[in-house]
């Protein structure tokens, strides 16, 4: 798609900014990764009222143009190097109108970069209802600049802010913020004259960046070292000088464009509320409440709907059988394929349920808190506050999360939250556990208020964070370094939900959550339909030939022949031979052959357990007799001792090896993405699934 404009949004970390971003460009955008690194890159198109077609860049937040970690260094890059494919035509300054001083930093450095600014003045309703009166017309000629009063969540003056994006061109340059020559005079001149540079704020960046700018060149770098040496000149010193420099002309602009309510010292509501929800006792009580709440909703909300899903396959897969005709691909399609999807696709309501309840988490502000509180708790184990952010975003997924690790500035910090991070219960992991303990745990109610079933999801919830919890505690002796980590986090105001926001999250990540696992899951399935359904040489035809026998025939009815025929072709297959290759290494956690089929497979990723058992039983089932996997997993029997094949012992020990196994490919990927070395996924998967057997074999002979 061929823009006209190229625009780049900027501001800091809860302005709203990613808010204005889906807002403009709505479905149409694309993520990918900035040139050379692995930071996110969010690029969408958005209409002018011109006719015009205008690329958006969202660029991560950032407090200042000096970078703290990776993902702030892209902003100043993407902004100065005029080379860069992602450099704008335009900036669209994204400011938090309730807490300007703050925010007004980041837009002066811009500013003097000499790029064409447009500032986008967010969340205004916010701050006329705190009693903030705002001069915008004396404030934008201060500046220099347009400027725009919007509310993003309320999609207020977006047309206005797309209409000054239309004549952006027409408007002149922004005035100088400070005299940055003032700071370093000689080597700015220098840098300029020797680098052909005619932006003084621009050769001062340099001066402090040089050595991390991947479009200078050894020799530009190298030079700028030794003309900082002939000045004298010393960044932090710089910085500061620079800073309260910046901060002076703000406290003007300030003081003759805002003005401020009588009690705005006066305690705000959101400071009353944290008193409570960030209490060092009531706050991690609540915490656990809603933790409780969520997954006793994910069991009670989710059943209606998760019932009329599976009745739903199971009609289908009845009726397939009954229309099309007998055969390899009837089975391939019946047995296989829908099997294997209808064993995922029951767990969407329980998907978006969870997704529902973080995004509501996430837009109230509360999440924010959370990460607060666990600051202290986290520094015991050798992790910072910025720690829990990955660990809190792993109950979605562990590969988004370990890619936000990105922020955490201190090396051993970030390693500790990449190794841990996957044992927090994903998304993927939900399916095995709800399949499991709706198999073993009562359906019943503790004290007339708790499901015992949402209790029981809830402890696997609460103990996949201490497992993470303790083994961070052990790599913090492992893993040596000599920096300090440090925890800077603002706390956003408490706002509600965005409601069609909820339900946009809900069926994006419900519809990723099928397209990602549906795509394994058929082609496992077809593959797993193959190893099942054919064996080496003659094996089939023995069979057949031993069960046609009248002491068989005559005994035996139509029915339990063929269960019988079923179950000893399934074990003489492909499928049967591996499974029974690796049943001595499993038989110590209580698992047979059939479940070690679906350990083997669900390495691609964990939620494909259930697909497997489902095609595994259907295989082995009976085609005129179509039940849920549930059920089938339910009826099943140990043939040596007639036993339930899925005891209590056993799924227990199935959730033990499943809460701590390395079962996808994907976080394996990514970990090896984030640290370029396949040495620390190497690591995290070996002592992941050590961790797994040991659990798994604790957990099954301390219960059988």
């Amino acid at each position: 798609m061929k823009a006209d404009i190229r625009v780049a949004l900027v501001g800091n970390p809860n302005t709203g900014k990613s808010t204005l971003f889906n807002v403009l460009t709505g479905l149409n955008q694309k993520i990918g990764n900035f040139p050379g690194v692995t930071v996110d890159k969010k690029v969408g198109y958005s209409k002018l009222p011109d006719g015009r077609l205008a690329e958006v860049v969202d660029l991560p937040g950032t407090y200042s143009l000096y970078p703290k970690s990776q993902d702030e260094s892209i902003v100043f890059s993407v902004l100065a190097d005029r080379a860069n494919p992602l450099s704008p035509d335009l900036v669209i300054v994204i400011l938090d109108a309730s807490n300007l001083k703050r925010n007004l930093l980041l837009y002066s450095q811009v500013a003097d970069l000499k790029i064409p600014v447009i500032i986008a003045l967010n969340m205004m309703d916010l701050a006329k209802k705190s009693g903030l009166t705002i001069n915008v017309d004396q404030f934008s000629k201060n500046l220099g600049v347009p400027v725009v009063p919007i509310s993003a969540r309320k999609i207020e003056g977006i047309d206005q802010l797309k209409a000054a994006v239309s004549y952006a061109n027409k408007f002149a340059l922004q005035e100088d913020s400070i005299d940055v020559k003032a700071i370093a005079p000689g080597l700015i001149d220098r840098i300029s004259e020797e680098l052909n540079i005619d932006n003084p704020y621009f050769a001062l960046q340099l001066a402090h960046q040089h050595e991390t700018l991947k479009f200078l060149s050894p020799e530009q770098s190298d030079r700028i070292e030794e003309l900082e040496k002939e000045f004298s000149f010393h960044s932090q010193k710089a910085q500061g000088t620079e800073t309260i420099a910046r901060y002076n002309f703000i406290n003007e602009l300030l003081y003759d464009t805002v003005i401020k309510p009588i009690n705005a010292h006066d305690e705000t509501v959101s400071n009353k509320i944290d008193k409570v929800l960030t209490h060092k006792i009531f706050g991690f009580v609540l915490f656990f409440a809603i933790l409780l709440f969520m997954f006793q909703a994910i069991f009670s909300w989710a059943s209606y709907p998760m019932e009329l899903i599976a009745d739903g396959f199971v009609w289908v897969q009845n009726s397939l059988h009954h229309v099309l005709p007998v055969g390899p691909l009837t089975s391939l399609l019946v047995d296989g394929v829908i099997a294997g999807l209808s064993g995922v696709m029951v767990f969407i309501p329980q998907i978006a349920i969870l997704f529902a309840f973080i995004s509501i988490l996430e837009d109230t502000g509360y999440m924010s808190r959370v990460t607060f509180m666990m600051d202290k708790l986290m520094r015991k184990v050798g992790l910072n506050g910025k720690s829990v952010v990955p660990l809190i975003g792993g109950f979605a997924c562990a590969v988004p999360s370990i890619m936000s690790t990105r922020t955490i500035e201190n090396w051993k910090d970030r390693m500790i939250t990449i190794m841990v991070t996957p044992l927090v219960t994903c998304s993927a992991r939900l399916p095995i556990y709800t399949l499991l303990i709706a198999l073993v745990v009562p359906n019943r109610n503790v004290w007339w208020l708790f499901d015992l079933r949402g209790l029981a999801l809830t402890g696997m919830y609460v103990f996949s964070l201490i497992s993470a919890v303790v083994v961070a505690w052990v790599f913090k002796f492992i893993l040596k370094s000599r920096e300090r980590g440090y925890f800077i986090m603002e706390l956003p105001v408490y706002r509600m939900p965005r409601w069609n926001n909820v339900l946009y999250s809900m069926y994006e990540r419900s519809k990723s959550f099928v397209l990602q696992a549906g795509k394994v899951i058929i082609a496992i399935s077809i593959i797993l339909w193959v190893m099942a359904s054919y064996a080496p040489g003659d094996r089939f035809e023995k069979i057949d030939q031993q069960y046609r026998q009248p002491q068989y025939t005559k005994t035996m009815t139509p029915d339990s022949l063929n269960l019988v025929i079923s179950s000893a072709k399934l074990e003489n297959s492909y499928a049967g031979i591996l499974g029974y290759v690796i049943e001595p290494a499993i038989r110590p956690l209580g698992f047979d052959w059939k479940i070690g089929i679906a350990l083997i497979t669900s390495f691609a990723a964990r939620e494909v357990f259930v697909g497997t058992m489902a095609t595994i039983y259907s295989v082995h089932g009976n085609a005129d007799k179509m039940e849920s996997v549930q059920q089938k997993m339910h009826s099943a029997k140990n043939t040596q001792t007639g036993q339930p094949v899925f005891s209590l012992a056993v799924a227990f020990s199935l959730m033990m090896f499943y809460a701590f196994a390395m079962q996808c490919a994907s976080t394996v990927a990514v970990v090896y993405r984030e640290t370029k070395s396949w040495r620390w996924p190497a690591i995290q998967f070996a002592y992941m699934t050590v961790l797994a057997y040991v659990a798994s074999f604790i957990a099954y002979n301390v219960l059988k």
